[in-house]
């Protein structure tokens, strides 16, 4: 039975992730996240789609280096994890950013510094078993800083540079790294997106292209595909170009 562990498990994305996975067959899931009642919720009606797999829920503190350290080694006990998603983030309001810095700091730390800590403590007991996959999520808003949402833009730039760091160095094992880069999909995340009328990507199709790019090991996921073209383009417009663009 394949061994998962998602971490951030009460996200949109990582929902239907788990879904997709306990649809396929039988596994042994680790959900991991901050809220008890909200995860358990998350593993009952995954229990209902797939009575034959084995559910587990844990909690921790995301933002404390010790707790998310003793959390890792609680879920590696039994048999290090297959695969492991990191799914957690939150968007923030980019305005309040600006203008509190605590909000800020919490952008940065939740986006960024706690999805790389926590790949990096799976990493290890991974090298140690010479297998196993992570799949950090990160987010099209990570390929160029915009004044829109460059607080959380910034943060998943962090995970993108962490991931080809940790590529590089894991080239020549068996540990795989899967950046994933969704662009706006519609999620309780997003609601404030939807309200303005953006046009999201459909969850569970985002999740679908997630879970074939973990199964090709790929370095790179944009869901939906789309967004390579276009974050390549915007990556290389001018910067005279790029500054006229209320983006």
């Amino acid at each position: 039975m394949k061994r998962i562990v998602i971490v951030g498990a009460t996200s949109g994305i990582a929902q239907h992730c788990a879904r997709l996975w306990a649809e396929a067959g039988p596994v042994h899931l680790t959900l991991l996240a901050r809220d008890a009642a909200r995860t358990e919720t998350v593993a009952a009606d995954l229990r209902v789609r797939s009575p034959a797999s084995t559910l587990r829920v844990a909690v921790c503190d995301f933002l404390e280096p010790s707790a998310i350290a003793r959390a890792v080694d609680d879920a590696v006990a039994d048999g290090v994890p297959d695969i492991v998603l990191i799914a957690h983030g939150s968007l923030p309001d980019q305005a309040g950013c600006q203008s509190d810095l605590g909000a800020n700091l919490e952008a940065l730390q939740v986006n960024g510094v706690s999805p790389v800590l926590f790949a990096e403590a799976f990493v290890a007991p991974m090298l140690r078993a010479g297998r196993g996959t992570v799949a950090l999520i990160g987010s099209v808003a990570g390929d160029r800083g915009r004044k829109s949402n460059y607080v959380y833009g910034a943060a998943k730039g962090l995970v993108t540079r962490y991931a080809q760091g940790l590529q590089h160095r894991l080239a020549a094992t068996a540990v795989r790294v899967v950046l994933v880069k969704p662009g706006p999909t519609d999620t309780p995340m997003t609601a404030a997106l939807r309200a303005k009328g953006a046009k999201l990507a459909d969850p569970r199709a985002v999740a679908a292209r997630i879970l074939r790019g973990i199964d090709a090991g790929s370095p790179v996921v944009y869901a939906p595909g789309k967004w390579a073209l276009i974050m390549m383009v915007i990556r290389h417009l001018p910067r005279a170009v790029f500054n006229r663009m209320d983006i």
